[in-house]
């Protein structure tokens, strides 16, 4: 697979539709060719601490004003279309993505997922203490520096995506 799209995103509390953050990395012919990432005014718009202190750090006052996903998704989908979406652990993903959809109504296009965590899994096997993100990304040579943040969890999701699924 040389064409591709990675995704992480990140939510404000436990409801899959409360997407605080995007990133999205294209890869073409093998290549990271473009990268995105966005703030995203959540749905529903509450935070809880756990997961902004001790996992991303997005709070509510860095999101108030930020866009609400139908106008973040209208400039990403166009960029994305017919690629396949890599993900790690893309059942989170893909479960945000399709509960997103549904409460703002917008039809979903049936996005291609493929999980860069299934894959390490079956490819790298006990070789790996764990398949973790962090983890997989270090042993096919991303520094994830920045950890839970959408755009550098698809970055390391998208140099996986290219030594695993080359």
């Amino acid at each position: 697979m040389k064409d591709f799209a990675a995704i992480d995103f990140e939510t404000a509390n436990y409801k899959a539709t409360s997407i605080c953050s995007v990133g999205v990395v294209i890869v073409k012919d093998g290549q990271i060719a473009d990268k995105l990432y966005h703030l995203i005014c959540p749905t529903p718009n509450y935070y809880v601490r756990r997961f902004t202190d001790e996992i991303h750090g997005i709070s509510r006052a860095d999101t108030d004003s930020a866009p609400t996903f139908p106008e973040v998704w209208a400039a990403i989908a166009p960029r994305i279309a017919g690629l396949p979406l890599v993900a790690h652990n893309s059942p989170f993903d893909e479960g945000c993505l399709r509960a997103t959809h549904n409460a703002y109504g917008i039809a979903y296009p049936n996005y291609t997922f493929h999980c860069t965590c299934r894959a390490s899994r079956s490819t790298f096997g006990s070789i790996l203490s764990n398949h973790q993100l962090h983890t997989v990304a270090a042993y096919c040579g991303f520094d994830l520096r920045n950890h839970h943040h959408a755009l550098a969890d698809a970055e390391a999701c998208a140099v996986i995506a290219m030594k695993i699924f080359a």
